[in-house]
């Protein structure tokens, strides 16, 4: 049988719209999921968005691409677990929650009162959860939401702690370091993307650190400890070193310690090779 011709005078917003009513009255998601139940499982958790925060046109990027993976999956057979998600944790819920509550920084939450604030922020994080379902509908992009994964729930943080405890069982853990932004306000690490929320490149404002050593200044006032430790073992232990404006300032001093300890290195390669061309004819002489 052969598709109904569409109405010419109907615009494509209106196309698509009459199309996602049919697909949402022929309830086609929840048939697809049906019919590939029992296929071989690929597993698909939604990398979860912040719903504090409203979605833009890179998020419909993004969700058209495994949108794509998904389809093609179930094309062959599979059965795709299409699970929604939100990410509940993180510095963009608690400074929308500041903000709100017209407050900054820990000393102010704390008198606020830590148990307060945190009802408030998961009271918060959902603030645009409508937005979002609604976007993924527009799109076409099929999600499971009536049974999603939210990252705040007992349940999910203790299979977090569940799967941890498995792999430091298979010895696949291992302490290591990793140079990380620092926001002393905060009292915590930055993320990439708690970075591209906006920040100056220097700050030329001195910061105190937890040593006597002089901080390497990250953006905006963000220690940054690592590199901080880094520094001070370059330089052999805790002493003070240089002064550092910012993040170009360090790297030079710690190239110029590095070319320090490598000149008496030099001497005595010069030592070895012997007499140089120019000091073999002066003694000749």
């Amino acid at each position: 049988m052969a598709y109904p011709l569409f109405d010419p005078k109907l615009s494509v917003d209106a196309l698509e719209k009459q199309l996602l009513a049919a697909w949402k009255h022929e309830r086609l998601f929840q048939k697809t999921q049906d019919a590939a139940r029992y296929g071989p499982p690929f597993v698909f958790y939604e990398g979860p968005p912040t719903a504090n925060g409203r979605p833009g046109i890179h998020h419909v990027f993004a969700r058209t691409i495994k949108d794509l993976v998904c389809r093609y999956h179930t094309m062959l057979g599979q059965g795709v677990t299409r699970i929604a998600g939100w990410d509940t944790h993180g510095l963009p819920v608690e400074i929308e929650v500041e903000r709100m509550l017209g407050i900054s920084g820990k000393k102010q939450i704390e008198a606020y009162g830590v148990e307060k604030f945190n009802r408030l922020c998961r009271e918060n994080v959902f603030k645009y959860k409508a937005d979002w379902e609604t976007l993924s509908e527009r799109i076409a992009y099929w999600l499971d939401y009536e049974h999603p994964y939210i990252t705040y729930t007992n349940d999910y943080v203790e299979t977090v702690w569940w799967l941890l405890k498995r792999l430091y069982d298979k010895a696949l853990l291992y302490r290591g370091h990793k140079v990380l932004p620092y926001c002393p306000r905060c009292g915590t690490a930055l993320s990439s993307h708690e970075l591209a929320l906006g920040y100056e490149r220097y700050r030329r404002t001195p910061c105190s650190s937890h040593s006597r050593s002089r901080a390497i200044q990250a953006p905006t006032g963000h220690l940054d400890h690592h590199t901080l430790d880094a520094a001070r073992e370059r330089r052999g232990g805790g002493a003070p070193g240089p002064r550092v404006r910012g993040v170009r300032g360090g790297r030079r001093a710690l190239r110029r310690g590095r070319r320090s300890r490598r000149a008496p290195a030099r001497g005595r390669q010069a030592a070895r090779r012997g007499p140089t061309v120019a000091a073999t004819a002066a003694a000749s002489s």
